[in-house]
Order: structure tokens, then C-alpha cells, then sequence
């Protein structure tokens, strides 16, 4: 069931008044995390996962419920995508991105979202850290989550020769029946 708009509107101003590290942010995104009340709150939740100074947790909680509950609304889902973009630019929080990147395969049809997430995918630089090797997988999951399309089966042709997540390009291309030379 939804939350009415008067307790949605006391949560996000409850979440405002929070230090920025205390965990109640988190909890209170988490409990925007409901299929209706998600589409409702969507704009709250984009500020929050696009805001490079915004706690960590409540970023990645809010990429999650964006995730799984991407609003209808082609203008609001531009605004996410865009909030889910910035996050993954943001290179000082690794498990925001990687959550980002996976977020991003409920806007895959967009062509920034898409050219994104190939982009990720496909890099294969070595990280020190090997948090950039967690986007790609993020990212690859995205792709996978998104569907076939021929846009996508293209990029996973192209990573089916990758050391790291190539045999994972190959299977989910079987799994469209688009192996590696086929259409998608």
C-alpha cells in the first residue's frame, strides 16, 4: 500500500534534518522501497543517489529501489537515469557505482544510459582495487537485465573475447539466442 503523500513528505523531511552519516537515512530510504510508494518518491530518491556528498548507504539503498521499482513516467525516468549516471561518474564511491551500474539496466533503452553501460562494461582496465572489475560485472548484469536487443547483443559480441567476462557475454547471448555471430 502507498504512502499517502503527507507521510511521504514527513519521511523526506525527517531524512533532510539527519546528520548526513546517520544510518536512519538509509533506513528511511528503505522504507520508501515499496512498489507505489517507490514511483512516488522517485525524484527524492535520484537527488539522493546522484548527491556525491549524501551517505553512501542511503545512495545505494536509493539506486536499489530505483532499480526495482523504475517509474513509468518518461520524464521521470530520464531524471533517474541521469541520477544514475552521475553515480556511477562517481569515482570516490566504489560500491555506489557498482550498484549504479546495475540500477542502470531498468533505463537501458535510453541511448546515454546505453552508451554508459557499454562503455563499463567493455573497459577492461586493471583497477589497483579491482572495484572497477565489480562495475563491469554491475554493469554486464545491467545489460543482461535489460533484455535482448541487437544494441546489447552487439556489446556482449564484443566482450565475448574478454579474459574476465567473456564466458558470461557468451552465456547470456545463448540465452537470448544470440550466440556470438547470431542476431538478437
Amino acid at each position: 500500500m502507498p504512502q499517502p503523500a503527507s507521510d511521504l513528505h514527513r519521511l523526506v523531511e525527517e531524512f533532510r534534518a539527519l546528520p548526513a552519516d546517520d544510518d536512519r537515512r538509509r533506513a528511511i530510504v528503505a522504507e520508501l522501497g515499496t512498489d507505489d510508494t517507490a514511483v512516488q518518491a522517485a525524484p527524492f530518491l535520484a537527488s539522493v543517489v546522484a548527491d556525491p556528498h549524501e551517505y553512501d548507504l542511503a545512495r545505494v539503498e536509493a539506486a536499489t529501489i530505483l532499480r526495482l521499482w523504475p517509474p513509468s513516467d518518461p520524464v521521470t525516468a530520464r531524471t533517474v537515469a541521469r541520477a544514475l549516471l552521475a553515480a556511477l561518474d562517481d569515482l570516490d564511491e566504489d560500491l555506489v557505482r557498482q550498484y549504479a551500474a546495475h540500477a542502470l539496466g531498468s533505463y537501458a533503452d535510453d541511448p546515454a544510459v546505453h552508451k554508459t553501460l557499454a562503455a563499463a562494461v567493455l573497459d577492461s582496465g586493471t583497477g589497483d582495487d579491482g572495484e572497477d572489475v565489480l562495475v563491469r560485472h554491475n554493469a554486464l548484469a545491467a545489460l543482461e537485465e535489460a533484455g535482448p536487443s541487437d544494441a546489447r547483443a552487439d556489446v556482449l559480441r564484443a566482450l565475448a573475447e574478454d579474459p574476465e567476462l567473456g564466458r558470461a557475454a557468451t552465456r547470456v547471448l545463448t540465452g537470448w539466442n544470440a550466440g556470438p555471430g547470431g542476431p538478437a
